[in-house]
């Protein structure tokens, strides 16, 4: 369950456990008749119990709780008292999921009335968008994120079906710290050579294409000067070139393909101050080149071979990688590079018996 489902659940779990208590209440009331100095401490006592504790915290504490619920349904609390009535307009998140609405008319209703009543002057902290399973969302998310960008977003999350390219605001902003973006579409979208986000620190790209640049190379990162993290999935490189991943500020470098696409791409990396690679794939087909491949600033490293495919190749690049992470302080590696590993040194251990006999 994720953090955003539990707040959720323990947001309405407080609600059903005023309700109760309501009821409980009005047991109480229905009960005999107790002296009159009686009724008037059971009455104190009821309105005890009875005291909105929640509504009482801070403003700024209620936004943090309601930061963590689907938009739609932080907005609903306008309905539990005059307090609510309006905090939902200071929102500092909005979490869109397009399959809490029946069609994509009552989606556009509701957000063009929330987006146009919204206090602006509230910093906009994040936008996450999930689509799942209706169709005709690609101008919604347009508009919306179109929103984001222009109100100085800090992170953004999307996790669509389908992106037919991004539209010119996408490439440029300067709040912007964090960027999620997975397509589950099997057709790749193209990623754009040339954006401006100064303070990015986060990118998490799945299912991308690259494109080369005006210098003939594909290197889509080198501008990002603060990126920190970066997760590639299911992305590779057009016209059969490989992939440069260049930067000196990277620390965590995350890798995963798809060994069941094809043309999948080769990686060239200069990121000098990486400390963490997690690979998982086939490193025969996607394979770490260039005049060095930068693993030996690595202190934890994850590698997960996907498929046993052309062994002796294969066994070379993972020797190879072995080599070069001399100075790990911990390596985690499943049981097909053990196979591989160990079907290595096996004809190697032949091989010099045949040397020495």
């Amino acid at each position: 369950m994720n953090l955003m489902l539990m707040a959720e659940v323990t947001f309405w779990h407080y609600w059903v456990f005023l309700l109760l208590q309501e009821i409980r209440n009005l047991v109480k009331r229905v009960r005999p008749k107790y002296k009159d100095q009686d009724n008037e401490d059971k009455l104190s006592d009821l309105h005890d119990e009875n005291e909105d504790k929640l509504s009482d915290l801070p403003e700024c504490v209620l936004l943090h709780i309601l930061s963590f619920l689907n938009t739609k349904y932080a907005v609903q609390t306008c309905i539990l008292s005059k307090r609510w009535k309006n905090i939902w307009k200071r929102l500092p998140s909005l979490i869109i999921c397009y399959s809490h609405f029946k069609n994509p008319s009552d989606f556009k209703y509701f957000f063009h009335r929330f987006l146009g009543t919204r206090d602006c002057s509230t910093a906009l902290e994040v936008l996450d968008f999930c689509q799942e399973n209706l169709d005709g969302y690609q101008s919604h998310l347009e508009w919306i994120a179109r929103y984001a960008f222009t109100h100085n977003v800090k992170g953004v999350r999307m996790d669509v079906r389908k992106v037919q390219h991004l539209r010119s605001y996408f490439f440029s902003c300067d709040t912007l710290t964090s960027l999620h973006i997975s397509v589950a579409s099997p057709l790749q979208t193209l990623f754009p050579n040339s954006l401006n986000f100064p303070a990015l620190t986060n990118l998490f790209l799945g299912s991308f294409d690259f494109g080369v640049d005006d210098d003939g190379r594909i290197e889509p990162f080198s501008a990002f000067k603060r990126l920190n993290s970066l997760i590639l999935q299911n992305c590779r490189a057009l016209n059969k070139q490989n992939l440069c991943i260049s930067s000196g500020t990277l620390a965590n470098l995350t890798i995963h393909g798809n060994f069941w696409k094809v043309n999948c791409c080769n990686f060239e990396l200069y990121t000098p101050n990486v400390c963490t690679f997690d690979f998982k794939g086939i490193p025969s087909v996607q394979q770490l080149c260039g005049s060095y491949s930068n693993l030996s600033s690595v202190k934890h490293a994850n590698i997960n071979v996907t498929c046993f495919s052309k062994a002796a190749k294969t066994s070379l690049i993972l020797y190879n990688w072995l080599v070069e992470l001399a100075n790990i302080e911990s390596l985690t590696i499943n049981s097909i590079i053990l196979q591989v590993l160990y079907a290595m040194f096996g004809w190697f251990h032949f091989l010099l018996q045949q040397f020495f006999s």
